[in-house]
């Protein structure tokens, strides 16, 4: 059984949260839901180790924000698992929640997987502390939260710049970690280099537009993905999708005859 709190000012995001968790092939329990961090602070405060094994809570609270709620959380149960749940996709969120030791860092809307992922992680880590004790002061749970954030956040920033000219550093300045790092995280956390990665969107985008708006010229098209070459462009798109752009758009644009 996984005793899961939330903290959450928005009625809409807790529920949504309990309704997820409650469908999931997991054996999950919510012990608790409240609209601000004194209320989740109130009743923590209260509980045994044994009674709870997982806090889930918002940064941006009225009465007690998520960080103090997990400042006193954390002098209170040291070895709590903590994820923090928050519209705020800026670094340094991330960065201070790391600082606290915290397991995880949720995106909203939160997605399914990554629900799933999250508390398949805290089953096993009951697991493993339960046949194999982990030594106090463990860095597992600080580097696994911020290694999972400085993933998601590189791929949020190739979703959104993917049609400018891609330089490592500049990326790697924007996510606040050094460039070599990252470069070897992605490959390890996803098995695709960010260049591959940045690829697959890239052509995916073209794939839309040729389909969608069927007037653009190829280099049209190109330069709209990120790449000022269209020869280049060409020869890519043939690579990785087995045809020319231009056969694709025909394809897209040839109605399917039924046999």
């Amino acid at each position: 059984m996984i005793k899961v709190m939330i903290a959450d000012d928005e009625e809409v995001i807790r529920r949504g949260l309990e309704k997820i968790a409650s469908r999931m092939d997991l054996d999950v329990e919510v012990i608790g839901s409240h609209g601000n961090g004194q209320e989740a602070w109130a009743h923590l405060s209260t509980l045994k180790p044994a009674d709870i094994d997982l806090l889930i809570t918002d940064i941006k609270m009225p009465r007690m924000d998520g960080f103090k709620l997990i400042e006193e959380a954390r002098r209170y149960m040291k070895d709590l698992s903590i994820a923090v749940l928050s519209g705020f996709s800026e670094f340094e969120y991330a960065r201070r929640a790391i600082r606290h030791g915290v397991l995880d860092y949720l995106l909203k809307p939160i997605e399914k997987a990554q629900l799933y992922e999250l508390l398949k992680r805290v089953e096993e880590g009951k697991t493993l502390r339960r046949d194999d004790p982990l030594p106090e002061n463990s860095p597992v749970q600080n580097a696994e939260g911020g290694e999972h954030y400085v993933v998601e956040q590189t791929k949020s920033i190739l979703e959104k710049e993917y049609s400018h000219n891609f330089e490592l550093e500049r990326l790697a300045e924007k996510v606040g970690m050094n460039a070599s790092y990252i470069s070897r995280l992605f490959k390890y956390k996803t098995g695709q280099t960010i260049t591959d990665y940045l690829i697959g969107i890239r052509i995916a985008k073209a794939k839309a537009l040729l389909a969608e708006q069927p007037d653009l010229k190829n280099y049209e098209i190109a330069e709209m993905v990120g790449y000022s070459d269209p020869v280049y462009f060409n020869k890519l798109f043939k690579k990785m999708c087995g045809m020319t752009p231009k056969d694709y758009k025909y394809g897209c644009r040839t109605p399917k005859v039924e046999r």
